[in-house]
């Protein structure tokens, strides 16, 4: 194996970095303050033993509200429902995701980039403007709000995701293993199949992992688009509204930063990890 003789320099340019000025680290833990104090403070009061207020430091600490929660069966309705509408909503979306990436990501046609604006504006625009036009089209075509309501409606959003997971990687490969495929007599659904879709596997699974992510905790378009049903995230609000027991919202709270944390932080190594490859 022969050593790269810039290996040398490279790492001299590296260890003669400055490191970071005391001033941007001090920006740095506050910025990461900002947004997880909140978070903890969630955790915190899940273990409060007031049930009415929020008053800290609490005064006392207990595990029981994890219990009550546990034990009530409109928590495990709510996130039951939540569940289903996010694993057919990131269904739908790695299927129209993938196939709407396949067609855009090397093909040059008339309308071609007007179609990937209209494919990315789901999520660019806020949510209640997709939840207002959603019902006005519900409404319209005289569509009853029910589950598939719900799914379709997450999907418009989740579909962006994965779209964006499959074209990023769909550009980074190279032509020439399509052509190999083909000039050997394969035809595209083998093509895709052993050539592409191996390729595409990390990508797809990450932007799965973060659509699946997204459905499960999202609130705006969901109020739009539910009717009389109640996933978890509308449950939370209408507790926070009406509380019965504070601290059990908290649970339910601490219950979805998990369930979102995981998925997430597996979406991220696995696109760190790709990225790490095409590097070397």
């Amino acid at each position: 194996m022969r050593s790269d003789p810039r290996a040398p320099h490279r790492a001299s340019r590296v260890a003669g970095r400055p490191g970071a000025s005391l001033g941007l680290k001090a920006a740095t833990w506050a910025g990461v303050l900002f947004l997880h104090v909140p978070l903890a403070l969630i955790i915190l009061y899940a273990f409060s033993s007031e049930d009415k207020s929020y008053v800290f430091p609490p005064p006392g600490l207990t595990t029981q509200w994890f219990a009550v929660a546990l034990d009530r069966s409109d928590v495990w309705d709510a996130m039951k429902l939540s569940f289903q509408v996010a694993l057919w909503a990131t269904g739908i979306a790695m299927v129209l995701g993938t196939l709407a990436a396949g067609a855009l990501a090397r093909t040059q046609f008339f309308g071609r980039e007007a179609i990937n604006l209209l494919l990315i504006l789901p999520i660019a625009l806020p949510g209640v403007i997709t939840g207002i036009a959603l019902r006005s089209a519900y409404h319209s075509m005289e569509i009853p709000f029910s589950f598939w309501t719900i799914v379709i409606g997450h999907a418009t959003f989740c579909v962006v995701v994965v779209y964006n997971n499959a074209v990023a990687r769909l550009r980074r490969i190279s032509p020439s293993l399509v052509e190999a495929s083909m000039d050997l007599g394969a035809n595209a659904f083998q093509t895709f199949r052993y050539v592409l879709l191996p390729q595409l596997g990390s990508a797809l699974l990450a932007g799965g992992l973060l659509a699946f992510a997204l459905s499960f905790d999202e609130v705006i378009v969901t109020t739009f688009t539910a009717g009389q049903q109640t996933t978890l995230p509308i449950w939370m609000f209408q507790e926070l509204i009406r509380p019965r027991q504070r601290p059990v919202t908290n649970v339910v709270a601490v219950i979805m930063i998990a369930l979102t944390f995981i998925p997430i932080v597996a979406a991220y190594w696995l696109t760190r990890a790709d990225e790490d490859n095409q590097g070397r």
